[in-house]
């Protein structure tokens, strides 16, 4: 543990010194976020910010190749892919916060980095199926269905990324429930094959940790495409190192055990998840293009029941918290039906919490 979260902190100190170099740089070459009618900022704000996180990523990954305990994670390929994806997508999210890309020549570039993270060896080689067990991947499945998670994840991340310090929070959130659940298994249960996607979660939330002082609101520095297309690049390559390449040997008594490596994944970014579902549904019924922004996202409508800037980005950290925290619980605390119970109040109190300017205002003559 002390060795993750050397790098954790190492991540975050490094993103967090870097965060102000790119911010300069970002002025000086204008790479600016102009207000626009759909923001919640009423002044132009730098962008780059990813590039700060990429750098703090890249000098923790090489900490933690000179540390011996985790050497182990760098015997296998997924480090070097989830690096070098990670580059492309951070350069593509470069070019479009300077100039401003469109649609599908990001989602051109979104495929581009997906299929380097493959070819590197990194991508989805088993499945869970309920009642059928394992069942393996051949190439011709498993790599669309690893280019599909990751194109899904990093425009769900995407989506979310619309008030300041709300990405970095929930992946940053995201990252430490994936932690927890890939240490169990990597160090308490011995599986070595759970090493990289541990150390690739630790190093992710240590960056957005590092982030989060200069972005929180009032936000000095926006992350950009370039930061949050490379952290939902990051967290898929995490999913799809824990879930898609480990083997649980499923049998029928050990059918939940086996299938929450599956479910985790959901848990941990439903928020992001369902707000995309929901954008891409709104958007179809009015026969608009689902790349096509709106002001209806789920921290828009925080807003307009009346939670401030602040309290709306703290809501959907609970949110994310209690699902993901509470789908990790379930894999290392002994009593299911409490921790299901202990979520359940939870949710419907963030639900509570939520709704409670739009009470206020219905009572009011």
């Amino acid at each position: 543990m002390r060795e993750y979260l050397v790098v954790l902190f190492v991540a975050a100190a490094a993103t967090y010194l870097l965060t102000p170099i790119a911010r300069v740089g970002a002025v000086r070459v204008r790479a600016l976020a102009e207000p626009r009618d759909r923001d919640v900022h009423a002044i132009a704000t730098p962008r780059l910010g990813g590039l700060a996180m990429y750098a703090g990523i890249l000098i923790a990954m090489l900490v933690a190749r000179n540390l011996p305990a985790l050497q182990v994670a760098f015997r296998e390929s997924d480090v070097k892919a989830v690096l070098a994806a990670g580059g492309v997508i951070c350069l593509l999210g470069v070019a479009d916060d300077k100039w401003g890309l469109d649609a599908l020549t990001k989602l051109a570039g979104q495929v581009v980095a997906a299929g380097v993270m493959v070819l590197l060896g990194l991508q989805l080689l088993f499945v869970l199926v309920p009642g059928r067990g394992t069942i393996s991947l051949g190439a011709d499945v498993g790599v669309p269905l690893t280019v599909l998670l990751v194109l899904v994840t990093v425009n769900a991340i995407n989506f979310v990324d619309g008030l300041d310090g709300l990405a970095a929070g929930v992946v940053g959130i995201a990252a430490l429930a994936f932690f927890a659940f890939s240490y169990q298994l990597s160090v308490v249960q011995g599986f070595q094959r759970a090493s990289p996607p541990t150390l690739i979660t630790a190093v992710l939330a240590g960056a957005c940790l590092g982030f989060l002082p200069h972005n929180f609101n009032p936000a000095r520095v926006f992350m950009g495409d370039s930061g949050s297309m490379l952290i939902g690049l990051m967290l898929a390559a995490a999913t799809t190192s824990l879930t898609g390449q480990l083997d649980p040997n499923v049998h029928a008594a050990d059918l939940f055990p086996a299938l929450l490596p599956l479910l985790l994944p959901l848990a941990v970014l439903a928020v992001p998840f369902i707000d995309l579902v929901m954008a891409v549904i709104r958007r179809a019924r009015a026969g608009r293009s689902p790349f096509s922004p709106d002001k209806e996202h789920l921290h828009h409508r925080l807003l307009e029941i009346g939670h401030s800037h602040t309290r709306a980005v703290l809501i959907m950290y609970f949110w994310t918290a209690t699902l993901a925290f509470g789908a990790v619980a379930l894999s290392v605390v002994d009593g299911r039906l409490i921790v299901l119970a202990v979520t359940a109040m939870l949710v419907l109190g963030a639900l509570v919490a939520s709704g409670v300017p739009r009470l206020r205002s219905s009572r009011r003559p």
